[in-house]
């Protein structure tokens, strides 16, 4: 039990949506009001029946509005997503439903100046405070539906994306033909100068190989700019940070090692925030 009301839950903090909200809570409530009717209106003067009406839909209101824009508004700490949790969350349904019902029943003595109340008249004040905090809770269900289906749709894309990736197959084109190669992306371990040549490291059926190729640094970044994967991290080497085993400091910057690679690739001054950025 303590585990579920310690589980973090999103408080809804969009203020221009919660602005809607209580505009349409507002006007739910005066409508219910003129058609159902929950407190008795047979005693009252067609301008009390106005006043009650429109008092306790204006209450709903700025009880809404102090609670769910001024608060956080004034108090960003006090409801921040990180921190917030189940527990929170049915605290905070609780504080709304009381300080509606308690500005519903402050109003009520003011119009009416009645002292002493009903049973019958607190249970429908409660219910009618009830009603708003019942709607909002159902709207942040709803939010909450609707934002994991868009991460599951986005995640899904990510998944395919990763997939095809993987499968996706790149050329290192020699300018002697007989030395061009191809391989799968994800096989990819690095690449590195050797003068006038490439050498690329790969893999293939559980074991490391590489082949020199002539080519240049500069066409190797070309064909492998648009995946975010591959990094550039010295002007002669181009790894795929999917396979770095280890790194380490060094006065030139960084060292990176790779499983099966018997020698270290440096990441220079020039790359270092941005290799910081990406890692």
């Amino acid at each position: 039990m303590l585990n579920f009301l310690n589980k973090s839950y999103p408080f809804n903090d969009d203020l221009k949506h919660n602005a809607k909200i209580i505009f349409f809570i507002s006007i739910g409530v005066l409508v219910f009001l003129l058609l159902f009717q929950p407190v008795e209106y047979s005693s009252y003067s067609n301008k009390d029946i106005f006043y009650l009406i429109t008092g306790l839909a204006a209450s709903t209101f700025l009880t809404l509005s102090l609670n769910l824009i001024v608060l956080p508004s004034f108090f960003p700490k006090v409801f921040l997503q990180s921190k917030w949790v189940v527990k929170k969350e049915i605290i905070w349904n609780i504080w709304i439903l009381f300080s509606i019902s308690a500005t519903d029943f402050l109003f009520y003595v003011k119009l009416f100046e009645v002292i002493d109340f009903s049973f019958s008249v607190v249970v429908r004040i409660l219910l009618l405070g009830l009603l708003p905090v019942a709607v909002l809770i159902i709207i942040n269900q709803d939010r909450l539906l609707r934002s994991h289906l868009k991460s599951a749709i986005r995640l899904n894309d990510k998944l395919k994306e990763n997939k095809q990736q993987k499968e996706k197959l790149i050329s290192f084109e020699s300018e002697y033909k007989k030395d061009s190669l191809t391989i799968k992306l994800d096989s990819l371990i690095l690449v590195r100068s050797a003068d006038n040549y490439i050498e690329v490291f790969y893999k293939s059926n559980g074991d490391i190989k590489n082949q020199m190729i002539r080519s240049t640094m500069a066409k190797v970044e070309q064909t492998l700019r648009e995946y975010d994967f591959i990094f550039r991290c010295h002007r002669t080497f181009i790894i795929n940070v999917n396979y770095i085993e280890e790194i380490t400091g060094s006065s030139q910057g960084y060292k990176l090692y790779f499983q099966k690679i018997d020698f270290p690739i440096l990441v220079s001054q020039k790359y270092i925030n941005e290799f910081k950025k990406l890692i």
